[in-house]
């Protein structure tokens, strides 16, 4: 295999979170909540090799003892303001193993369908594209059915339309965090003021059914990614 064909998954994870603090070594389903990405990547039959990326000593240890070779994050990759691109390209450079593709997972997303990592690689290599990011159906948060409140409470439509019924809202996605595969020539793009650059010209989606990707920002979705995985765990028993 050529070192264009490889493919190198990076699982980020920092150790700070205003929402949910500590939130990727948390217990999820009786494992760091990282872990969980952990396990998707290695069970990922696309996927060659796995490394993850992170300031924190807890989520370190939960990668060591998976096998996986831990890239320590410096500070200035950790803070608030710190993009993911800056840090996968950091990992990916201090690993130094030849990879063609960049497969970046969120260790913060505990719950993805199974397939998901090989189904954004499959359509990377077929479409020949730059980039391949996994999408959510927006459903009754459509922009369509927002609306703006002013200081003096009138309500006024974010977008004029005249739709009521939801089969007949736009089709309109969103990034759901599931996965990222991009290729490591557009990974390394970077554009002063153009923060979506690493994805590249060609981006490509996949769209995953709503609720088959958990993001966990607070202790909502920790409580609902926690019944998901309990439910998965009675089905196969």
């Amino acid at each position: 295999m050529s070192a264009n064909d490889r493919v190198l998954a990076v699982v980020i994870g920092r150790a700070g979170s205003r929402g949910l603090p500590g939130k990727n070594a948390r217990l999820v389903a009786g494992r760091p909540m990282i872990a969980h990405a952990i396990a998707h990547a290695l069970e990922s039959t696309s996927v060659d090799e796995t490394i993850v990326s992170t300031d924190g000593a807890e989520i370190a240890a939960a990668a060591r003892a998976m096998g996986v070779p831990v890239i320590d994050r410096p500070a200035a990759l950790a803070d608030d303001h710190a993009t993911v691109d800056d840090a996968v390209r950091h990992a990916v450079g201090a690993h130094g193993a030849p990879a063609g593709i960049i497969v970046i997972l969120y260790g913060n997303i505990p719950v993805r369908p199974p397939d998901l990592t090989d189904c954004a690689v499959a359509e990377l290599r077929r479409s020949g594209a730059d980039s391949v990011q996994s999408y959510s159906t927006v459903g009754k948060h459509h922009p369509f059915w927002m609306m703006q409140i002013d200081d003096d409470h009138r309500v006024t439509p974010y977008v004029e339309n005249t739709v009521y019924r939801r089969q007949d809202l736009p089709p309109l996605v969103l990034p759901d965090g599931g996965v990222i595969a991009v290729r490591r020539t557009a990974l390394m793009t970077v554009v002063p003021g153009r923060p979506h650059a690493f994805l590249g010209a060609d981006r490509r989606g996949i769209v995953n059914e709503s609720g088959a990707v958990v993001d966990v920002d607070d202790a909502v979705d920790l409580a609902v990614a926690e019944a998901i995985l309990a439910h998965r765990a009675e089905a196969v028993s």
